[in-house]
């Protein structure tokens, strides 16, 4: 991903403005969220228009990889950065102050069953939205490149 690339931020206004805060504050307003709950800028590149876009997730950690849910609230389709992750897996994250290149994979059923409760002891809402949908909502695992 080319840095000099225009970037679109989450067209949801709340999530624009905690990412514009958490951008020019270098994570300092935003990295956390809710007291305990953290959360990294995520950037994809569209699998249809090819332009960048970010959004801010709840993250946990697995080791040395970050972990990010695929929820959007129960609804039945998978978000859109999801499906951009699926075409492109590479992708950019920042964490507070640093942004480094992930390769993003979904995490295998044994994985998930294993990383589910870590992200639901994060945001325990996320129990709640699974169970709004029919899909299995995606463990999504960011290995550091």
């Amino acid at each position: 991903m080319s840095t000099d690339e225009q970037v679109l931020d989450s067209p949801e206004g709340w999530v624009a403005d905690h990412i514009r805060r958490y951008v020019a504050t270098g994570g300092v307003e935003g990295h956390e969220w809710q007291p305990g709950v953290f959360t990294l800028l995520l950037t994809t590149r569209g699998r249809r228009s090819g332009k960048l876009r970010r959004t801010a997730l709840i993250y946990g950690r697995d080791g040395d990889d970050y972990l990010v849910v695929a929820s959007q609230g129960g609804a039945p389709q998978h978000p859109s950065w999801y499906l951009n992750l699926l075409d492109e897996p590479e992708a950019q994250v920042q964490v507070g102050a640093e942004a480094f290149t992930v390769r993003a994979r979904t995490a295998e059923p044994a994985e998930r069953a294993r990383m589910w409760p870590t992200m639901t002891a994060i945001w325990p809402a996320y129990n709640e939205y699974q169970s709004k949908t029919d899909r299995e909502i995606p463990v999504v695992v960011l290995q550091r490149r």
